[in-house]
Order: C-alpha cells, then structure tokens, then sequence
C-alpha cells in the first residue's frame, strides 16, 4: 500500500473498489508518510540472552535504568526494550504482544495454548510486565487461561492488572482479581452490573455493540497515570487495539511449531490482494528457540494523549 499524499483524507474515496475493505486496509496500513522512501526495514538478527541475568547485566539493574528514563542503556537489553522507554508519538508507550506458532496459530482446535513458546520465550513476557506501568487482556483470555499477570520469572516490578470485560463476565475468583497489593482495574461497559472483589477499581465506558474503543481504554488508563501498557491478549484484543491504530509497537514472539489448526495470532479484516498488505519497520531477535519479531507501528499510531501524574 502507498503512503497517502500530506492533503490526503483519513479515509480517501478510490471509485471501483469496496470502500469498507479500503477503509480497513486504510486503518491498518497508514503506516509511513510520503516522505518515507521505504516500507521495511532491513532485518538485523540479534540474540537476547537466555539466562535471567545479561551477561555482567543484571536485569533488576536494567529495570532500573529503564525507568530513570536518563541514562543511556545497556545494548544486551537495550536493543530489544529501549523503544518502549518513550513515546515517539505522544507521552504513552502502548505495546501488544502475541506468542504463536509458526503457522501463526496461538493455542490447538481445543483451545490449549501452554505452552507453544520456549521458556525463555516466557522469560521475555514476564520482562515485558516488569517494564510497563500496566497490563490489559481480554475477558475471552481471562477466562480461558486465568493468566496471574505477574512478574515471576524475572526480577522486576508488579505491574497493575486491568481485564477488559464489557458484560461482567469474568468470576471474582479470577487469578488477576487477587488482591496482593497490586492495583487492579476492570474496563467494563456503562451500565453493567459487576461486583467485582473489594479493591478492584471499576472504570465504565461507552460500548458500541459489545465493544468498547480502543482509544477510550487507553484515554481511561492515561488519567488513571498509566504511560507504558502491555496489551497481552487475546487474539481479539490486540487486533482491535492493531486495526484502531493504537499501538506503538508489536512483539511476535514465533515458536518453531506447527500446530496446524486453531486460534490464530492475528485476526485483521480481509485484504483483496496480496499487494494491499501493510508492511512495516521490523527488527528480529533470538529468543533460544523461538523468534520475536518486534514491529514499529508509531508512524500509523493515533495520538492518545497525556498519563496523568500524581502531584
């Protein structure tokens, strides 16, 4: 897809073609102004250390570097992480991760998903929670997998839990309802009834059926002070907050597996040619086994605004 003219509309009008089809590709394809020579790119393969601890680097050091926001970071980790530090387009940093297979499927036909990455897969996961202010899933993944969202297997501090649940569905017992001094927010629709745990911060918003925007999720946590959000899932959840162009980055971490049927990674509205399809700047990484592909999507991002800060 080329990169529309500066005086170009959001959505232009291109007679003979199906507009709702443009208007999805439009959405996920803005990718790079017209001053932008090239789609992609080039791919530079490098290895992200395996153990817990870089070498004569200690992750829970690197987290705080990180977090400064001033001093100048390590390569071994700063080449995969340091994008997240700080927003490109405004004050918030929104990154989405997705762990498939190579055929791009996250979980079988029965929906068992644990675990189609390696270990050291999941280590960058849990990295990931140790970096950002908050991490948001879907209800769909709360209830199929109960996932803690906690930083266990690496050295870090515990991110604030949000699930995303516009009918109140998700049970109390739920493992990221827990109350164990982390804050935790449920992002449901006005005007459903929930009765979450004691503790658990309720943020109601507008729903357009059954589905509430992207953009006002992430406008919700910035005033609550969020700037750095992980949306970890599900499939759903990340192709909306892809398609609404409100993501900064997205991490693909592929496992050498080929699961052949079931849930795919992705799910983006359907392209009419193979040509339409949008690329974007990428870098590779070596997880052990498996490879992160680590997508910039800042040159299509919306922009979201400012996290509120405490005084």
């Amino acid at each position: 897809m080329l990169a529309a003219p500066a005086q170009t509309p959001l959505v232009p009008n291109h007679s003979g073609r199906n507009p709702m089809i443009f208007m999805a590709n439009w959405a996920i394809g803005a990718f790079l102004s017209d001053r932008t020579p090239t789609l992609i790119s080039p791919v530079q393969l490098s290895s992200i250390p395996t153990s817990k601890f870089a070498p004569g680097d200690h992750w829970e050091e690197f987290v705080h570097l990180f977090r400064r926001g001033q001093q100048t970071l390590p390569q071994v980790w700063g080449d995969v992480f340091g994008p997240l530090r700080k927003g490109a387009v405004d004050d918030l940093v929104i990154v989405g991760q997705v762990g498939q297979s190579l055929d791009g499927r996250i979980a079988t036909a029965s929906g068992h998903s644990k675990y189609i990455n390696c270990p050291a897969g999941i280590d960058h996961l849990h990295r990931l929670r140790a970096l950002v202010d908050i991490v948001v899933v879907g209800v769909g993944t709360a209830i199929a997998d109960d996932p803690q969202l906690t930083v266990r297997q690496v050295a870090g501090p515990q991110p604030v839990r949000a699930v995303i649940d516009p009918q109140g569905r998700l049970k109390p017992c739920a493992k990221l309802f827990r109350d164990d001094g982390v804050r935790r927010i449920l992002i449901t629709a006005e005007g459903t009834r929930c009765t979450p745990p004691p503790g658990v911060e309720i943020v109601a918003l507008p729903a357009h059926e059954g589905n509430i925007a992207p953009a006002d999720i992430v406008g919700a946590l910035a005033r609550a002070g969020m700037r750095r959000i992980l949306i970890e899932g599900g499939a759903d959840t990340v192709s909306r907050f892809l398609v609404s162009r409100c993501l900064d980055r997205l991490h693909v971490t592929v496992a050498p597996v080929i699961l052949g049927s079931g849930g795919p990674g992705i799910a983006l509205p359907s392209l009419e040619r193979a040509d339409e399809a949008p690329r974007m700047p990428v870098r590779v990484h070596r997880i052990a086994e498996d490879v992160l592909f680590d997508c910039d999507l800042t040159a299509q991002r919306i922009a979201l605004g400012v996290a509120k800060t405490s005084t």
